[in-house]
This record gives C-alpha cells, structure tokens and sequence, in this order.
C-alpha cells in the first residue's frame, strides 16, 4: 500500500507541474489512482477469505493470520485514500507559508562598516 501512496503523490505532483492548483490536482490524482488502488487491496483481501474461514487441524492460526492481513490491508485502503491526499495538501499549505517568511526574511542584510 505504501506503493499506491507514493504513486498517488507523484501523479499529483505531475499535474501540479502542469498547472493544476493543490487542490485540483490531489482530486484528479486520487481518483486516477483510485481503481488500481482498490483492485489491489480486494485482490489481497480476497485471497485471505479462505484462510479465515477455513475449518480443520490449524485452522485457528489461519483465522488469526487471515483477520490480521484482512484489517491491515483494510486499514491501509482507508489510509491511502484519505490520510496520504490530506497529509499531502498540510504540506504543501506549511510550504508555502514557510516559502513566504523566508522571502519576506531574505532581505539583503546591511554590509559591516569596516573601519
């Protein structure tokens, strides 16, 4: 999953170099991103459904496997659609102001009087 998120910045950070503003281009990434991000976690998820419900000698370790991989995966889906595009926007916002101090700052000092 960290691999979607990576992809989904970079895309984004594509169609910002083209023009699109934060905003537009975190939505327009996400939802180009959004199908190959879901087919992977279902293709995932659905490949530990035999393992939860499983039945037989060990099956109570293949539950406890198959319910940890199915909320981690989960869980990851629900951070790379929401938290990795808001994360992304606070960043750039704090950018952008950190990039304005420091213009207003990088006023030329006086140069010493040298005497």
């Amino acid at each position: 999953m960290k691999k979607n998120s990576i992809l989904q910045i970079d895309h984004a950070n594509q169609l910002k170099a083209t023009g699109l503003s934060t905003r537009e281009a975190i939505i327009q990434a996400s939802r180009d991103r959004l199908r190959p991000i879901l087919m992977t976690t279902f293709a995932f998820v659905a490949g530990m459904v035999p393992l939860i419900v499983s039945r037989g000698i060990g099956s109570g370790t293949n539950h406890a496997i198959g319910f940890i991989i199915f909320g981690g995966q989960s869980l990851a889906l629900v951070l790379t659609l929401v938290v990795t595009p808001v994360a992304y926007s606070l960043f750039d916002d704090a950018a952008k102001v950190r990039l304005f101090r420091r213009s207003a700052a990088a006023e030329p000092e006086p140069e010493p009087v040298h005497t």
